[in-house]
């Protein structure tokens, strides 16, 4: 069975926390691989990944692996962090440069991501099995496709051990990112990053702000059913779920779920592909 694995936001309330551990407590059942904590940046949210973690670890028994940003951070404070990630007893970490918060006046002692995953492996060796971010429709950041394909490199030369994608609904645009990056000579996993469809609107926002294509076919099919929610969620579904038979087929080496804290639109799609 293709292996999977599953993203959570930090909770910051009761009724957050709640969601999250009925949402852990559903998908656990899928046996996951690992699951993995966004990061909270920008101050007073630092130690929500953290605490996160920790429950996950603790209480939900996954394999936890928290997102870790440089942006906005000094050695010292990502040095600390990692001490704790260590004590905490996580093996892997997600290594991302992240965005600057808004009001945040400046991007931190280390600009990029391979800074980070260099900054890591000098501290701590191989203690952590470090995961990064690709984008097989290209960041939203980057000059040009080359560029971005350079970037990208440029983490696995640092030490990454493996990549998980930003989401997208084509699989030609996957499969091409692995084509092209295995011409570089880039030998690790890349993972394919699913975002279930649950709600279109929001789905549209994330897209926008994260450089994610929405194809045509796919929004005008969303248009034409209009507030039939439960006809959204079905044919979003089936998108889904044709979108992961495509990767596993194609030789992807595992799926890696976007829940937003929500179990239902991960299970339906993983009820579909008849894993259970």
């Amino acid at each position: 069975m293709t292996p999977i694995s599953f993203e959570f936001y930090p909770p910051k309330t009761d009724e957050q926390r709640a969601q999250l551990n009925r949402t852990a407590e559903r998908l656990a059942r899928y046996a996951p691989e690992y699951v993995s904590c966004t990061f909270g940046a920008g101050g007073s949210t630092l130690s929500y990944t953290a605490e996160t973690v920790r429950h996950l670890k603790q209480h939900h028994g996954f394999d936890a692996a928290p997102h870790l940003s440089c942006v906005g951070g000094s050695r010292e404070e990502i040095r600390e962090l990692l001490k704790l990630y260590r004590a905490i007893g996580c093996k892997r970490i997600v290594a991302l440069r992240g965005d600057l918060p808004s009001g945040m006046g400046h991007a931190g002692d280390l600009r990029y991501a391979s800074e980070l995953i260099a900054f890591i492996r000098a501290e701590h060796g191989d203690a952590f099995q470090l995961e990064v971010g690709a984008y097989p429709e290209t960041h939203p950041q980057a000059s040009d496709a080359l560029s971005d394909l350079k970037h990208f490199k440029a983490k696995v030369d640092a030490g990454a051990d493996a990549a998980i994608t930003q989401y997208f609904y084509n699989a030609d645009a996957y499969f091409g990112f692995v084509e092209a990056v295995r011409r570089l000579g880039v030998e690790i996993p890349i993972i394919p990053g699913i975002m279930p469809i649950a709600n279109f609107a929001q789905l549209r926002r994330f897209s926008e702000q994260c450089g994610a294509e929405i194809p045509r076919w796919i929004a005008k099919r969303m248009a034409a059913y209009g507030d039939d929610a439960a006809a959204v969620k079905d044919f979003g579904a089936d998108v889904v779920a044709q979108l992961c038979q495509r990767l596993i087929d194609g030789g992807a080496p595992s799926l890696h779920f976007y829940t937003l804290n929500l179990a239902k639109p991960t299970q339906t799609v993983l009820q579909r592909l008849g894993i259970r």
